[in-house]
């Protein structure tokens, strides 16, 4: 095993290789995420001496002070030669451990990113809710940041974000964008999103809807003429319309729905699947759009798990499903029928529909 090198060797390695992730714990080498698995370095083992200076270097004191008291931190950590990096520094077993997320410097497009022509038309909007959501490592604040560059260089807005933290830098272009960072330059979601129709916005990112408040401000937003671009940590259309609902109180739901439903501009949800020709990962994407039929499913809690009937025939307004997604890159050969079938919301009917279309699924 090799000796282990200073931080910031570990964190050009993490960009070097292409990995998302670095896990340094104690009693194992450092890991690093490609392509959404692990892979163990030959490096020695991490010691308790390790993990505390590293915490060390990375914190500041507000953020040691946090970590002191609630045994865990979230926060931003950027270089000019190494980047920007998600770091999360936290207790296990008495030691502490660090998870470093690299954030990819500049903003790709939508067709770089793999991403529908519905996500292109939501930033020319000018008002309502648009919703990104996913797992964790699914790619949604890549997708946000895509946005907000398109807007930015296509439209004389001002823009204004709040993020936990901020991940990537935009400089000004037709646009004036100002990024505020929770615990920094706001105290939460909530009060950000409040205080935030005081500074003139026409676009608003949120980079995460986590509670009612966050999501009652979000939509009160939206409705006083403002575009919210936001993420959720839901699987899908339907999963993202009953969380909205579901944290409110039972008597107000009628209400939240009607709301909600009149927000709307786009629900998209991403699950990142592996290539074919193994050369990385690419987002499979459920698309729900703005239409009276949505509305109606929106209002009915008896029609809202059939969201994706809406999405399924709803192709003239730019929407589909995970499966009508994954069947076209199949089709296409961007990924394999295995790797589909895996990430397929409904497989038997996947592999029906594959069958059905001629494709080889053996």
């Amino acid at each position: 095993m090799e000796q282990l090198p200073i931080l910031d060797a570990l964190l050009g390695k993490l960009a070097e290789i292409g990995a998302s992730d670095l896990h340094l714990k104690v009693g194992s080498p450092p890991a690093y995420r490609i392509d959404g698995h692990l892979h163990f370095s030959e490096l020695s083992k991490v010691k308790p001496d390790d993990t505390q200076q590293w915490a060390q270097e990375l914190m500041d004191e507000k953020n040691s002070v946090i970590f002191e008291t609630d045994g865990e931190v979230d926060f931003g950590y950027g270089t000019a030669t190494l980047g920007r990096f998600r770091v999360n520094v936290y207790r296990q077993r008495g030691s502490i451990a660090l998870v470093v997320r690299a954030v990819v410097a500049g903003s790709k497009g939508f067709v770089e990113l793999g991403l529908p022509e519905a996500v292109g038309r939501v930033c020319k909007e000018d008002r309502g809710l648009v919703i990104v959501t996913g797992a964790s490592g699914a790619g949604k604040t890549t997708s946000l940041n895509a946005m907000i560059d398109e807007i930015n260089s296509t439209r004389r807005v001002s823009i204004v974000t709040l993020e936990d933290p901020i991940e990537m830098l935009h400089r000004d272009k037709m646009a004036i964008v100002s990024q505020r960072e929770v615990g920094v330059d706001t105290v939460n979601f909530s009060d950000g999103l409040r205080r935030v129709l005081r500074q003139d916005p026409n676009v608003i990112m949120v980079s995460e809807l986590r509670d009612a408040e966050t999501i009652e401000a979000a939509l009160y937003a939206a409705e006083t003429g403002h575009l919210v671009l936001a993420a959720m940590y839901t699987n899908d259309a339907t999963e993202t319309m009953n969380r909205l609902v579901e944290v409110f109180e039972p008597h107000r739901h009628h209400q939240m729905r009607l709301r909600i439903g009149r927000a709307i501009r786009a629900v998209i949800s991403q699950r990142l699947v592996s290539t074919a020709d193994s050369s990385g990962r690419v987002p499979a994407v459920e698309v729900l759009t703005e239409t009276d039929r949505t509305f109606e499913y929106i209002m009915d809690p008896e029609l809202t798990p059939n969201l994706e009937e809406v999405m399924t025939e709803g192709a003239y307004y730019g929407m589909k499903t995970f499966d009508q997604c994954l069947l076209q890159m199949f089709r296409d050969s961007v990924i394999t029928f295995e790797e589909a079938l895996n990430h397929a919301s409904h497989p038997t009917d996947f592999r029906m529909a594959a069958q059905k279309t001629g494709l080889r699924t053996a």
